[in-house]
Formats: C-alpha cells, structure tokens, sequence
C-alpha cells in the first residue's frame, strides 16, 4: 500500500483496542502516516470502525455525523460510574424489587427514549469542561456539572429480555452515549442500570457484515490486496448525480474553482441545492459541487484532488 490509496476500510474493531490503537495499527500495517478514524468506539466496545486513508481523511468530518447502530445489553438493578461494568459499582437494586419488574414495564421504559432527548453526558467520556477532558477530572475524583445534549434515538428493538439482562438494537444520531442511555433507562425503572457490553454494528453505508479485523487486514497487506478493500471516497455519494467537465472545467476544478454551464462536457439542468459528484472525462474523481440557482453555477463542497 502506498500514499495513492485513497478512500475508506470498514474496520471491525475488536475488544481492548482503542480507536486511537486502531489507526496506530493501521498506519504500521498500511504504511501510510495520512489516517483518521470517523467516530471513537470505546474499549470495551466492538464493531464497525470506518477509517479513512489519503484524501479519504475529508471525509472524516462527514461520517462522524451519521447516524449510527449498535446491540447493546444493559445490565439492571446496578449503577456504576462509568456507565458501564468496567467501572466502580455505586448502586445494587434488592434482588426481591428486581424480581418485580415485568418484561412489559422494562418494554415501555425502554421505548419512552424514542425521538428525541436531552442526554447528559457521562463524567467518563472525551468531552472536555474548561479545557480538561472529562474523564480526566472523574479520574482524579471530581465530577462537574454537564449541560444536556439534545439526541435523536431513530428507532429501538428490544431484540430479548432475560432479567436483569435486556439485549436491544438501537439507531440514534451523532453524540448519543449507549451508555448513558442504558443509566437513564434504569434510573427510569427505578432499580438503575448499567451497560454491560455494546457492538455498533452500522456507521452509515457500514455494516457489521463486511467489517475486517487488523489480522485479516494484515493477511492481505502480506497477500498485496489491502488495496481491494478500500472504498472510493466518491462510493460515499453514490445517491448524488454525477457530472463530466470538459477540457476548461478540468483545469477550473484542477484550482477548486466554481463551474458553469460552458464547464460541463453536455448540458445538465439541476435543482437548488443539488449535491454532484464531478468527474473529468477519464474518470477522475474531483470532489462534491453544489449548485446554486441564484448564481446558476456549481460551488465546491469538498475536493478530493491528489
């Protein structure tokens, strides 16, 4: 693999590993310094990891803001203060109460967090007060207040319930903590909860199913078809329409200059607001345009030039 491989790998991150640890890997592996990750997975957390090589890396602001899915299994009748088994136990509901709940009330509880709602984040995340991440001051022993985040939870699925085990699918939007979603469900019965683990199984296009571990990636680094499993960056906008420029439109886009009708190979007529990919006549992928009725011309979005 060399610096003209760009695009995207559906990494399966696997249990321990840091996201961070994830891209250090990749970066021995692929040889390759340009790499980013589209979104931290906790530690203990599995699952799709998109990682972005080259140029791909402009698209990591865009993935992040995907909406993603997991299989989570939330643990009820124990609190901790990370959220999540790894940490300090705070609470354990009485053995007698838990055996109270019904799966209906655990059901209802559960699907009251579809739509949206503001979610506090927990002491034990990334999110910095003041300038200090927060779970270095929870490290050190001190808790800050934190303000609600507004969240989307799209869709739940209870997929079983084994009490005090509750396994669900779960869709939400960019900033969602799982974990704080699992606390807030048991505070809501009443008894408390906690994660007791998490697999995101979907970041967008990304599912679980095609997701590569660092071996397997390693098998084919060895084998010299790394290079087969990365996505394009233009596969990301596979639903937007493509256009060519002509000999003119090409040194234009060559300068991430906007593009007019006189640019374009054929005649196009487009909408408000329409998002394109652009392409010279070899099949050069340039970058994202928008067209702006007012101006009528196309405006770069994010370019892709090597």
């Amino acid at each position: 693999m060399n610096n003209e491989c760009n695009g995207i790998i559906n990494v399966y991150k696997e249990k321990g590993f840091t996201s961070h640890d994830v891209v250090a890997k990749l970066r021995g592996i692929c040889k390759m310094k340009k790499i980013g990750h589209t979104g931290t997975l906790d530690p203990e957390a599995v699952g799709v990891l998109p990682v972005c090589f080259g140029s791909g890396t402009k698209l990591c602001d865009m993935l992040t803001d995907w909406d993603k899915e997991y299989i989570a299994v939330l643990r009820l009748g124990v609190t901790t203060d990370t959220q999540d088994m790894t940490g300090q136990v705070l609470s354990r509901c009485d053995e007698r109460e838990l055996r109270t709940l019904t799966e209906e009330r655990v059901q209802e509880a559960v699907m009251e967090y579809v739509g949206d709602y503001d979610q506090i984040p927990p002491m034990y995340s990334a999110l910095k007060v003041d300038g200090k991440k927060l779970y270095e001051l929870a490290r050190a022993g001190k808790e800050v207040e934190r303000k609600p985040r507004k969240v989307r939870i799209e869709e739940i699925e209870i997929q079983s319930v084994e009490l005090p085990l509750v396994t669900f699918r779960v869709v939400c939007s960019k900033g969602t903590y799982i974990r704080t979603l699992c606390h807030d469900i048991g505070a809501n019965l009443g008894c408390g909860g906690t994660m007791e683990s998490l697999t995101r199984s979907r970041v967008g296009i990304f599912g679980i199913e095609d997701a590569l571990t660092l071996t397997e990636l390693q098998k084919l680094r060895d084998e010299d078809k790394i290079a087969s499993v990365i996505i394009p960056p233009d596969a990301i906008f596979a639903k937007d329409r493509a256009v060519i420029v002509n000999g003119q439109g090409q040194k234009m886009v060559q300068n991430g200059n906007r593009l007019g009708a006189a640019q374009l190979a054929e005649a196009v007529r487009f909408t408000d607001g329409e998002q394109v990919r652009v392409y010279d006549g070899d099949g050069k992928f340039y970058g994202i345009y928008v067209y702006y009725r007012g101006e009528n011309s196309l405006k770069p979005l994010k370019m892709f030039l090597t």
